[in-house]
């Protein structure tokens, strides 16, 4: 008689996850910036440097509507359902869960049998999120020990609250709001959890009024973008403490926990202050049994011509670093932070977690700088690192330049050209750019990265 096996992309710990087999391929969410009828898609890449087709798309799958936004996407399983108290281990990684951050509409996509022909199963369209849980604009998705868990910026008419939901990772039906008793939170946008402390995080950008048009000046200068965190007990989905990082530090976004479930920390990126256009990594942490949140990353501006600039920025006279995303390696060693507005892209030794180390950093792109790629040293870049992806080793890095439509069109006027890139990570530390992948979207802007089998922020684990 065979045995039940939990899936073998699914490992106990971080520890044994970096052991695991090296990524072939990636999945891209690919949107239409340009206002037409043309449909966003998810892109298959080649990332087999013993392939002949090594950095090149090699599948597609067009969604079956026009204006989605395709944004952030996740797995239906991971490696959180080995957690002990609401194990799942049969349960297959096998589907990506692929909202459209405009749309409001969630595609269910089969990656098997044949991963660089994927096929979209199930469409839960806005109507049905909305009746069921309250939201719109779904925009995270982790898969978490009870389930799929989703953010969503606001409420269907525009406003707030945000918050998150939770989808069946079998019928792949919505269940429901997630939240028991919200508290004082009314902005939402990623999450993450600590599974060990039963503790879920959230943080906070703008409901969806205030972000599908853009950065609204009148209301990042009065400070009401997102500038806290929030912290949830997560098997009683009730709020326990805010965080307030001051009204100065506006969009409080990427969050990155330590992968150790021992330890009780973990960082978030900033966009930008007020006070000087600066960027900044904080860290969250224990504290005399409560949480408590401090700044141990800062990235200044850089003085700028105003006419280099686009119009929102001509009066400031610098480029803003524009942190927009930041990613973890599992060993909890290396951060990696994206610089959007300038094109630089950090990597710190965060072994001591209060104190960053910099170590590594490449410049692609930014507002300025427009720095190309050694694939072609002679052609000006623009975008600027933005969705960065780890493997599970932590060798390699991959990031595409694209953030969301509205946003390219306001920083990047002459229109985002799309690209995606992976460099080479150190075990010391240090990045060095390969010069055989250099992939361009053409048609399509790419964003957020998944690699085959996990990679630094798919799956949360539950053992050391």
């Amino acid at each position: 008689m065979g045995l039940w096996q939990p899936d073998p992309t699914f490992y106990p710990s971080p520890r044994a996850a970096i052991s695991a087999p090296r990524e072939k391929i990636a999945f891209v969410a690919l949107l239409n910036g340009e206002k037409n009828d043309r449909h966003d898609a998810l892109g298959v890449v080649d990332v087999d440097p013993t392939s002949s087709s090594y950095g090149k798309l090699v599948g597609r799958v067009d969604m079956p509507n026009a204006g989605d936004e395709l944004h952030h996407f996740g797995w239906n399983a991971c490696s959180a359902c080995l957690s002990p108290y609401a194990p799942h281990p049969h349960t297959e990684r096998r589907y990506l869960i692929v909202p459209g951050i405009r749309s409001s509409r969630i595609h269910i996509i089969d990656t098997k049998p044949n991963p660089l022909k994927p096929k979209i199963i199930k469409v839960i369209e806005p109507e049905t999120l909305a009746t069921r849980t309250g939201y719109s604009n779904p925009h995270t998705v982790h898969c978490g020990p009870s389930g799929i868990f989703v953010s969503a910026l606001g409420a269907p008419g525009g406003d707030g609250p945000g918050g998150i939901f939770i989808i069946d990772p079998e019928s792949f039906e919505i269940l429901g709001k997630w939240e028991i008793e919200r508290g004082p939170q009314y902005l939402a946008y990623d999450f993450w959890w600590h599974l060990g402390y039963d503790i879920l995080i959230t943080s906070e950008w703008g409901t969806p009024k205030m972000v599908e048009s853009g950065v609204n000046p009148e209301l990042l200068l009065k400070g009401k973008y997102g500038h806290a965190l929030h912290i949830w007990d997560l098997r009683r989905r009730r709020h326990l403490q805010s965080l307030d990082l001051g009204a100065e530090q506006q969009m409080v976004l990427e969050l990155r926990p330590a992968h150790d479930p021992t330890r009780a920390y973990g960082f978030v990126g900033v966009v930008v202050s007020l006070k000087d256009l600066s960027a900044s990594i904080w860290l969250w942490h224990r504290d005399n049994g409560s949480w408590a949140v401090q700044k141990v990353i800062e990235i200044p501006a850089e003085p700028a011509d105003p006419d280099q600039l686009p119009p929102l920025l001509k009066g400031f006279k610098a480029v803003p670093p524009l942190v927009t995303d930041i990613n973890l390696s599992l060993d909890d060693r290396f951060l990696y932070v994206s610089c959007w507005g300038t094109g630089e892209f950090l990597q710190y030794d965060v072994s001591d977690p209060l104190h960053p180390i910099k170590t590594g950093s490449v410049h692609l792109g930014g507002i300025v700088r427009r720095a190309p790629h050694p694939a072609n040293p002679k052609a000006v870049l623009n975008g600027g690192p933005q969705m960065v992806e780890l493997s599970r080793d932590g060798r390699r890095v991959y990031f595409t330049n694209s953030l969301y439509s509205p946003w390219d069109a306001q920083f990047y006027p002459d229109g985002v050209r799309s690209w995606m890139v992976k460099l080479d990570a150190k075990p010391e530390g240090g990045l060095e750019i390969d010069p055989k992948f250099f992939l361009e979207f053409q048609d399509l802007r790419g964003h957020q990265v998944r690699l085959e089998g996990g990679d630094a922020s798919s799956d949360s684990y539950c053992y050391s």
